[in-house]
């Protein structure tokens, strides 16, 4: 008798004891949901397509395609970005690429929509230089460098390629350079000075 009554209370145990799988289900239900990394959809912000490339791959059915899309983002007040996206179809490309331009916005010092003064920017082979120009001169450059300095707001500016024509060469160019400029207001910051007693040549 007493023997069936402590089987009886092994098996009452075994059955309320969780398995391991039954305990990760557990965890997995308790467990918070990832946070999603979103990017908010500003209204002002203007996009534009600098280059979209094709690339193929043989396989042993055929060639399959994919695409790169590289996007300008800026609101025309002094915030501008660039992105670069990869999908099966161009929408997708371009999707990826303007979120990543969304993120990699940079503010651009501007004096009287012309720069403060003159920078030379480079990357790889890329090498661009930028110079103030009076009011009313307009923007004088072309390409992917036009489509950059017009998004960030500036309108007066003489540009010169000295060396190299890829778009993506020419863009991270670009960007090197306006991240070069510094406003009389930072200069003097930083030098613990009066922004009237300053000069930028």
């Amino acid at each position: 008798m007493n023997d069936q009554v402590e089987e009886k209370e092994e098996k009452n145990v075994e059955e309320a004891a969780p398995t391991p799988s039954e305990g990760k289900r557990e965890k997995r239900r308790h467990a918070a949901p990832p946070k999603k990394r979103t990017v908010s959809t500003d209204p002002e912000l203007e996009e534009r397509v600098v280059a979209v490339n094709r690339c193929a791959k043989v396989v042993k059915g055929g060639r399959r395609f994919s695409f790169s899309a590289l996007i300008i983002v800026g609101d025309r007040k002094g915030n501008v970005g660039f992105g670069l996206g990869k999908a099966k179809e161009v929408p997708e490309a371009i999707r990826k690429a303007t979120h990543e331009a969304q993120k990699s916005m940079i503010k651009v010092a501007i004096d009287k929509g012309t720069i403060p003064h003159e920078v030379i920017g480079h990357y790889d082979a890329g090498r661009i230089i930028f110079k103030p120009a009076a009011e009313g001169t307009g923007v004088k450059a072309a390409g992917p460098c036009r489509s950059i300095l017009e998004l960030a707001g500036i309108k007066d500016v003489l540009t010169k390629s000295l060396r190299g024509n890829n778009p993506h060469n020419v863009v991270k160019a670009t960007f090197d350079a306006l991240k070069q400029l510094r406003s009389i207001e930072q200069v003097a910051q930083a030098r613990g000075k009066d922004p009237k007693t300053l000069r930028i040549k």
